[in-house]
C-alpha cells in the first residue's frame, strides 16, 4: 500500500531497502518521531510478507489510541489510503481533527544514554551501538550525534538523521559540506524542494565531489556568477562538472 506521506524514512521503506531489524522496530511503532511517519510505516508494514513484521505492524496498530486516531484521520492532510485501511479495521475520522502531528501516537523506548567525552570518542561509541540505538538516536538525538550519524555506513541510519523533527536547514547545509557523507544523502538532500530553495544548500551540494554530477548540473544555473566562475576551476569537483561551468560562462559572456 502506498501511504501517501513522504520522507526520507518512509521512502526507504518503501522501496524495500530497510532492513529486517529496522522494519522490526517500526511496526513496534519505535522508530518514528511524529503520528505522520509513525502511521504511515505502520500500514506499510502491515502489509509485509514477512509474518512476523506484518503481525507486529498489526498489534500496534491494534493498541494505537482510539479517540486520538480518530482525530489524526480527520486531518485534511491524510491520504485516502490510509482512511480506507482504518475504515477496513473499523475506524472512521471523528468530528475533530488533531491540530498536530507532531507527536508519536505511540510512545518509543528511553534514548540510550552516550558518556559526554571528546567528538573521536562519541563517533566510537556511537558506532558501537546497535542499529537500533543509533536509529532511535538519529531521529530524536542531539545535533553533535545527528552530525555523526549521517555519516553512518549504514544507509538506514542516515537516512533517519535526515527524517529527525530537530533537523534544521543550518545543520543540512553543513551536511552538503562534509567529504564523508554518503552519495545517498546527498541525493536525499537534492532532490527536497524545501532544503534546495536555500542558496547555501544548492552551492554547498554542487561544489561536493560526492553529489551525483547529474543533479549538480542540474543546479549549476542556479549559482551566482561568481560561483561559477570558482567553480570552473576546482580541482575537487568532477571534470565534467567544471566543463560545465566553463561552458556556462562562455554562454554568459555571449549572452
Amino acid at each position: 500500500m502506498d501511504s501517501a506521506f513522504r520522507s526520507p524514512l518512509v521512502d526507504l521503506f518503501r522501496r524495500g531497502d530497510a532492513p529486517r531489524d529496522a522494519m522490526l522496530l517500526a511496526a513496534r511503532g519505535l522508530l518514528a518521531t511524529r503520528a505522520q511517519e509513525q502511521i504511515a510505516l505502520l500500514v506499510l508494514l502491515a502489509d509485509s510478507p514477512d509474518a512476523e513484521i506484518k503481525a507486529q505492524a498489526s498489534a500496534t496498530i491494534d493498541r494505537l489510541p482510539p479517540a486520538a486516531l480518530a482525530e489524526y484521520l480527520a486531518r485534511p492532510d491524510v491520504s485516502a489510503e490510509i482512511r480506507d485501511f482504518f475504515a477496513q479495521r473499523g475506524v472512521v475520522p471523528g468530528p475533530q481533527a488533531a491540530k498536530t502531528t507532531s507527536e508519536p501516537m505511540v510512545e518509543s523506548d528511553d534514548l540510550p544514554e552516550i558518556p559526554a567525552g571528546s567528538e573521536e570518542d562519541q563517533a566510537r561509541l556511537l558506532a558501537n551501538l546497535p542499529i537500533a540505538d543509533r536509529l532511535k538516536l538519529a531521529m530524536k538525538g542531539t545535533r553533535e550525534q545527528r552530525a555523526q550519524l549521517v555519516r553512518d555506513a549504514n544507509r538506514i541510519v542516515a537516512t533517519a538523521v535526515l527524517s529527525s523533527p530537530k533537523l534544521t536547514e543550518a545543520e543540512v547545509e553543513s551536511f552538503c559540506k562534509m567529504g564523508n557523507v554518503s552519495e545517498d544523502v546527498l541525493r536525499i538532500i537534492a532532490t527536497n524542494r524545501a532544503w534546495v530553495k536555500n542558496y547555501a544548500v544548492v552551492l554547498g551540494l554542487v561544489r561536493n565531489a560526492k553529489t551525483p554530477p547529474a543533479l549538480s548540473m542540474q543546479m549549476l544555473n542556479r549559482l551566482t556568477e561568481k560561483d561559477v566562475k570558482m567553480l570552473s576551476v576546482d580541482r575537487n569537483v568532477p571534470e565534467a562538472l567544471r566543463l560545465a561551468a566553463r561552458r556556462a560562462m562562455v554562454k554568459s559572456k555571449h549572452g
